[in-house]
């Protein structure tokens, strides 16, 4: 990585004057090599073919089934040996393809807490893009972090909060590029899919601006792309919004002056797509390559700048090695890999030779993903796991396959049937229209069991099991009796059932921010069924936040348990679960309120009128959204950040720091400067995992926030211990006086627990 120093200097430099020229990296930088390689291809280019090199070609599916499906094509150079590179979707798998697998979404990931399962699915994710013969997967996602509960996308990332984001990032990242480049996205302050960009409603009109301070970027929306950045990330996508009124991909100070320069990072910006707004400002504000095309850049427009003297050709080199650089560092140049985009399928609906590209080794991890990503947040008298249950009665729209295997993509133009158990899409019309203007144009349910969110984070799944499927197959194997109705919001039940399960959903898409945060008809259904029944379980296939207090505390809902968005594997995961096969190990990685008023100011994303063309977001709460917000204004949530149960308890004990203030002042930021350790023991009777968490307060700084974790298996008596290690920054504030991370002076609080509130030992040092 460049030194810090220097890229701060380069970067202030690349403001005036972008960043120059063919670079030689030092020999101790692990991106040296690469950008030699890089070097000494571009030297032999001309301008015509750097040009082509940042230049995105679009592709359709056209009419035949062979053919590029990428979901875009950056040019090559032929006569160099570059081909060019393939771009494709998605965070949980190949988008849009068949011979994949439908891996867990992003915050299911972020509620196992596990950063060896975050790796796994990296890597196996990774391969199978590879075999497809992708070489840039655009993900992961640690923007949006979640700032409003509303927001559409907040399930591709990890969770609302950008510790956890970034520790998560880092194997994700290092997983992928086993096999690819990843696109480590969107930056930055990237919130909202409300005004996210120009409406074709209203042509004029500009995307929201995130009007956000220097110590906020800082601390919360910069920091996971940090770790990104430190990973290794070969691309970082910029996003759509504007940032301090700026479009995201032209923005020289976060493009240029932080990633490029503060951050060191050495490989290349791509934009979203179509989220290209300008030409030369693109070009010398930190934009290298364009998606899917560009009306600025085509026909040769940035080697004719360079010749007539309105862009360098220093920048112009640049942007043609860092793409190359990247391609050379990731191994994209290998003879062995699949042509490009050779393995995707342009139109499925015609004849064509499947490749499957799954790999049977990932089967075990696959299912583990789905496993840990869900959260059990209630269980009466130990409800769960159940216990040779003789008659079962299902209900809800959620417990059986999605009509049609669509990857869960709604077209823009429609929304779905106000009847949850509807299995035709109804186009609204003028209805939509106005939704859209407002941002709540996404179904809160989709009828079917729910895998995953919508638009191009999506994947298709190879097959889906279903929680009726596995069910069904343990009635079979077990002789237990199934009674299932699921139409019908008042549901007769079955008087002999020893429980009942209600299976829901709350779904979002990109494109549209939600409607809210609940829906009256499954709520109405959960009431019904418990009306009639005294054990009556709740299980949510959920995007992000959905609230439970219509019926939380009704005493004959027994269990309730947020699956969250667990891939293919759904049914057999939640079934292990039921059943104790496993015990549940997940942790919210974001607040549930008791009502949505409690979000306050973050409830709803910034909106913006029809006539508003200069639509703006100002992000005054600073750094505290979600738990933090909470804490702030001592705001009791239903089930705050990193709650979860297991079918086991646990204590905590042996509790000590080491903590060396002098080295502290001369550590590099990422270097361990403290270490925390305790002991964690399995009093219970069931073997699972425990979720320790650490969580600091800094002297004089806000609110505690989250600065650790570690997952442990332990069996029933066992005890293992567990260390936490803190980096410098962890330690730090941003000073946005001197433009550094300072660690105030004072007594730093520790705090050790289950979750942000439920904490077991305490503890302070001194800087």
């Amino acid at each position: 990585m460049v030194k810090r120093s220097a890229a701060i200097a380069l970067a202030t430099s690349s403001i005036l004057s972008p960043v120059a020229g063919i670079v030689t990296l030092p020999e101790s930088d692990p991106w040296s090599a690469a950008y030699c390689q890089a070097a000494a291809l571009v030297s032999n280019m001309t301008l015509s073919e750097m040009n082509n090199v940042t230049l995105g070609f679009a592709v359709s599916a056209g009419t035949v089934a062979t053919g590029s499906a990428c979901s875009g094509i950056s040019g090559g150079v032929p006569r160099l040996g570059y081909p060019g590179m393939c771009f494709n979707d998605a965070g949980n798998g190949v988008r849009s393809q068949d011979g994949v697998s439908a891996f867990s979404s992003g915050v299911s990931v972020g509620a196992s807490w596990n950063a060896m399962l975050a790796y796994e699915r990296g890597l196996y994710m990774g391969a199978e893009f590879q075999r497809k013969g992708i070489n840039v997967a655009l993900g992961p996602v640690v923007g949006p972090i979640g700032r409003v509960a509303e927001g559409g996308r907040n399930w591709e990332g990890f969770g609302a909060d950008p510790y956890l984001d970034g520790m998560l990032a880092i194997p994700t990242v290092q997983g992928m590029q086993e096999s690819v480049i990843a696109c480590t996205k969107h930056f930055v302050a990237y919130e909202q899919e409300t005004n996210r960009t120009q409406s074709t409603l209203n042509p004029l009109g500009l995307a929201t601006s995130a009007n956000v301070n220097d110590k906020t970027m800082h601390e919360l929306y910069l920091w996971p792309f940090e770790d990104a950045v430190n990973a290794g990330t070969g691309s970082i996508m910029c996003s759509y919004n504007r940032i301090n009124g700026t479009y995201s991909c032209s923005n020289g100070e976060t493009l240029n002056a932080l990633l490029k320069g503060e951050l060191g990072f050495n490989g290349f910006v791509v934009s979203d797509w179509a989220g290209q707004h300008d030409g030369l400002p693109s070009a010398q504000g930190g934009l290298d390559v364009v998606m899917p095309s560009s009306v600025y850049w085509d026909n040769d427009q940035l080697a004719k700048a360079v010749q007539n003297g309105t862009l360098s050709r220093e920048r112009l080199e640049n942007m043609a090695q860092r793409t190359l650089a990247a391609w050379f560092k990731l191994e994209q140049n290998s003879p062995a890999l699949p042509a490009v985009g050779s393995g995707l399928v342009a139109n499925r609906s015609l004849p064509h030779s499947l490749k499957d590209v799954r790999d049977p080794a990932s089967a075990p991890s696959i299912l583990q993903q789905a496993i840990e990503g869900h959260v059990l947040v209630k269980n009466l008298d130990g409800a769960l796991p159940l216990k040779s249950p003789r008659v079962m009665s299902l209900f809800g729209y959620d417990a059986t396959a999605t009509p049609i295997n669509s990857g869960y993509t709604i077209p823009f133009s429609d929304n779905s049937s106000s009847d949850l158990w509807a299995t035709n899409w109804q186009p609204l019309g003028l209805e939509t229209i106005d939704a859209y203007l407002k941002g709540t144009a996404a179904p809160n349910t989709v009828p079917g069991l729910l895998i995953t969110g919508g638009g191009s984070g999506a994947s298709n799944a190879p097959y889906i099991s279903t929680p009726f499927d596995a069910l069904s197959q343990r009635a079979i194997s077990d002789g237990s009796l199934l009674f299932w109705n699921f139409e019908q919001t008042d549901p007769e039940v079955e008087g002999a059932s020893d429980a009942c399960l209600v299976f829901l959903n709350s779904y979002s898409s990109e494109g549209w921010d939600r409607a809210g945060l609940t829906d009256e008809q499954s709520d109405n259904l959960v009431l019904s069924v418990a009306s009639k029944c005294g054990n009556t379980m709740v299980f949510i296939h959920n995007v992000h936040i959905r609230l439970v207090d219509a019926w939380i505390d009704h005493p004959n809902v027994t269990a309730v348990m947020y699956a969250h968005l667990p891939g293919q594997d759904a049914g057999r995961a939640l079934a292990s679960l039921i059943y104790g096969e496993v015990s549940p190990s997940g942790r919210m990685p974001y607040t549930v309120a008791k009502s949505a008023s409690d979000y306050g100011d973050l409830l709803h994303p910034c909106r913006g009128s029809i006539n508003d063309t200069n639509p703006q977001c100002d992000f005054t709460e600073g750094v505290n959204i979600d738990y933090r917000s909470f804490l702030a204004r001592n705001v009791t949530p239903r089930y705050e950040f990193g709650y979860g149960l297991t079918y086991s308890s646990f204590e905590y004990s042996d509790f000590s720091i080491d903590s060396q203030p002098n080295s502290t002042a001369q550590a590099a930021l990422f270097d361990t400067v403290t270490t925390v350790s305790i002991r964690v023991a399995n009093t219970g009777n069931f073997s699972t995992a425990e979720v320790s968490q650490l969580y600091l307060q800094i002297p004089g700084v806000g609110t505690r926030t989250l600065r650790g974790f570690a997952k442990t298996d332990l069996a029933p008596g066992a005890s293992k211990p567990v260390t936490f290690s803190l980096r410098k920054k962890d330690l730090s504030e941003w000073d946005v006086v001197s433009q550094q991370w300072v660690q105030p002076k004072g007594t730093y609080e520790v705090m050790i627990g289950k979750s942000v509130l439920d904490v077991q030992l305490r503890g302070s040092f001194k800087l």
